[in-house]
């Protein structure tokens, strides 16, 4: 192994032009933490924010990304031996320490989940995060396989809302999302959406009502804080709303319960931070098994070498990426 190794080091906040790549030493390894050789990461609208400022405990420079996939190089845990498939999400990676965008990454042993499979490393990259947030979101909704039901999902195109609804078809649930661009449908059609809802700002009443009279029994809802007053109209009464998405903002203005939430209607929320480490082992397991099996469909949109981060980020920032952007630190033999 080299002393050093080519990361993507965020500068300062800013526009994408702040993620340079530099050369820097490999992570020593300490009791506690394993160093992974980075072999895939896919890229997150959290990291956008905190590249343009926006996470005030993250101190610059920092490596970002807040989920990786590769093999252990150096191990303190003999449950992780050397060579070992691993992934990981969240649990500040990132943040508080240098995360994804790099060859190699020094990862709490807490945070790694041992992966059995067989899938090149671009797919296997765009599963962990979305599919852990997928999946989670699901679950907080009541969703379980076989079971009838229609779900909406709200913001369609995003990589967590494929993944959705790629996992609610296998289950047999009717399915409706959302896009702001009419060119994506066939993208959502292609991962069992039944109904493509276009979605031009304002109420979705009249497109929902024509699909379901009487509302979905379910909506996951990516758009956050600001669509989420107009998902509980819209849900069916008795239904369950799910916020797992903040792409409009962190808080609901003027929010009131009583008045916005009808009686007999659940509001919750879902956030991967909970299926991080050894909570999220079998349930990313079970998904890599579903997507070996052909079940499931993941959508890579497109894949960025290392040294291309900066485009990485400003693609997924002009909204080009239907589905999931990864970035691979090395050439791929």
């Amino acid at each position: 192994m080299s002393a050093t190794m080519r990361a993507a080091v965020c500068v300062r906040a800013g526009g994408p032009e702040v993620l340079e790549i530099h050369e820097v030493p490999v992570p020593s390894v300490y009791e506690g933490w394993s160093l992974v050789r980075v072999e895939g990461a896919g890229l997150n609208r959290s990291e956008l924010r905190t590249r343009q400022g926006h996470s005030p405990n993250v101190k610059f420079p920092r490596v970002l990304g807040i989920e990786c996939v590769g093999t252990v190089a150096v191990s303190t845990d003999a449950a992780l031996p050397v060579g070992q498939t691993v992934a990981a999400v969240m649990g500040e990676m990132g943040r508080e320490f240098d995360g994804g965008y790099a060859e190699y990454a020094l990862l709490p042993n807490s945070l790694l989940m041992p992966v059995s499979t067989t899938l090149p490393w671009d797919v296997l990259a765009a599963l962990p995060e979305t599919y852990l947030t997928a999946q989670g979101s699901l679950d907080a909704l009541g969703i379980v396989p076989g079971a009838p039901g229609r779900l909406l999902i709200r913001g369609g195109t995003s990589s967590v809302g494929m993944a959705a609804a790629s996992i609610a078809s296998a289950h047999g649930l009717r399915t409706a999302a959302t896009t702001r661009r009419p060119d994506k449908a066939d993208a959502l059609t292609a991962v069992g959406v039944d109904h493509v809802l276009v979605d031009d700002g304002g109420s979705l009443a009249d497109a929902v009502r024509e699909v379901w009279p009487e509302g979905p029994d379910y909506i996951l809802d990516l758009i956050g804080t600001a669509t989420v007053p107009d998902s509980l109209k819209l849900v069916r009464r008795g239904g369950t709303v799910c916020v797992s998405g903040s792409l409009s903002g962190w808080l609901i203005r003027e929010f009131e319960p009583i008045a916005m939430i009808p009686p007999g209607t659940k509001l919750t929320a879902f956030h991967s931070d909970s299926l991080k480490g050894a909570a999220g082992a079998p349930v990313l397991q079970r998904v890599v098994d579903e997507v070996q099996a052909g079940v499931y469909r993941p959508n890579v949109d497109r894949v960025f070498d290392l040294g291309d981060i900066a485009e990485a980020h400003r693609y997924m920032e002009n909204d080009q990426a239907t589905g999931k952007v990864v970035v691979l630190p090395r050439t791929q033999s």
